[in-house]
């Protein structure tokens, strides 16, 4: 690779700069989108997910930029499966910062630079774009989407531990090529759950990640999601990584007053809510009321349990990643 330039703030910082781009069913958009490409990237590894377009080889035969190399898949592996192709040959080749960034056009190449210069400046390991930012470019943001992405955002808080992060399916993102090369490429989701994995997987290393606000442009792009199919999925994976999360940070590696506070606080709402729900059954079924006993122990153990699984999530909040991964490599 060639040095290239990154200019901040008056700074000069040497970087080597990889463009990820995945391709199914881009070709259209292709070419565009490496032209947008700016002089401080180094090398673009445009990845063929066995696209039926025949997107690699059209990008051989009509591009002239000779930082492209072409990578191809036998088989469709996703978008994820793609990206994790690139990144795996951009830690190779030794590369400082990857970025990837989708063929279908709707990411503006010319914000790759606010992408990077956090990660390059030490501030984060992993930037990623946020298109609710401005609420005057929500308008062009199909309505379906903007609900879907807004609920699967609240539930990715969650389960990847970043509460700051929003618009977590957006693909538009920069990680230093330290980091990735710690990353268990292997584990990662292939498909459409990628970049949601990606932030679970990021929080299992405690590295520091950073939203940038951005603009999506939509226009005739298809997708290949189905919002229906997805939430459920979604759901299912988002839950078995909460899972993970939590074991991993607060049983494997500590065990605090917050590792406390989720389990008893689970197990008393769970007691309350089971235990008041059988006795309301049983006074309905005979027709007289429950004691005020009985109704208190029901009552307290729920309370008790909501209390402390709240105060489990004000430690949660607080224990966000801030000391970037990449510089204590």
């Amino acid at each position: 690779m060639n040095n290239r330039v990154l200019v901040r703030e008056g700074d000069v910082m040497h970087v080597q700069l990889a463009v990820v781009i995945p391709c199914f069913k881009v070709r259209r958009h292709i070419l565009q989108v490496i032209a947008g490409l700016g002089p401080e990237v180094t090398v673009v590894y445009v990845v063929d997910d066995a696209c039926p377009e025949g997107t690699g080889k059209y990008v051989e035969s009509a591009c002239r930029d000779q930082r492209v190399r072409v990578l191809y898949h036998a088989k469709n592996k996703g978008v994820g499966g793609a990206t994790l192709t690139g990144y795996r040959q951009a830690v190779r080749d030794g590369a400082d910062v990857i970025v990837k960034l989708d063929g279908d056009g709707q990411m503006d190449p010319a914000l790759i630079p606010n992408f990077v210069r956090p990660v390059v400046a030490g501030e984060a390991d992993y930037t990623k774009g946020n298109r609710f930012y401005s609420i005057e470019d929500l308008q062009q943001m199909p309505f379906v989407r903007l609900m879907g992405n807004s609920f699967l955002s609240f539930i990715s808080k969650f389960s990847s531990g970043y509460w700051t992060i929003f618009d977590p399916t957006n693909g538009f993102t920069a990680i230093h090529g330290a980091v990735a090369a710690k990353l268990p490429l292997d584990k990662i989701e292939q498909r459409y759950f990628f970049e949601s994995d990606m932030l679970f997987r990021l929080n299992i290393l405690r590295a520091v990640v950073l939203d940038i606000p951005m603009t999506a442009s939509y226009a005739d792009e298809v997708s290949n999601l189905s919002i229906a199919r997805t939430i459920p999925e979604f759901l299912c994976k988002h839950a078995v990584n909460s899972f993970k999360r939590l074991f991993y940070n607060y049983y494997l590696r500590d065990f605090n007053v917050a590792s406390l506070e989720i389990l008893l606080g689970t197990l008393a709402l769970l007691f309350g809510m089971v235990f008041g729900a059988r006795m309301w059954y049983l006074s309905f079924a005979t027709g007289s009321p429950a004691t005020s006993g009985t109704v208190m122990l029901a009552a307290l153990p729920t309370l008790v349990g909501i209390q402390l699984i709240l105060a489990f999530l004000s430690y949660d909040v607080g224990n966000i990643p801030r000391y970037p991964l990449h510089k204590r490599l």
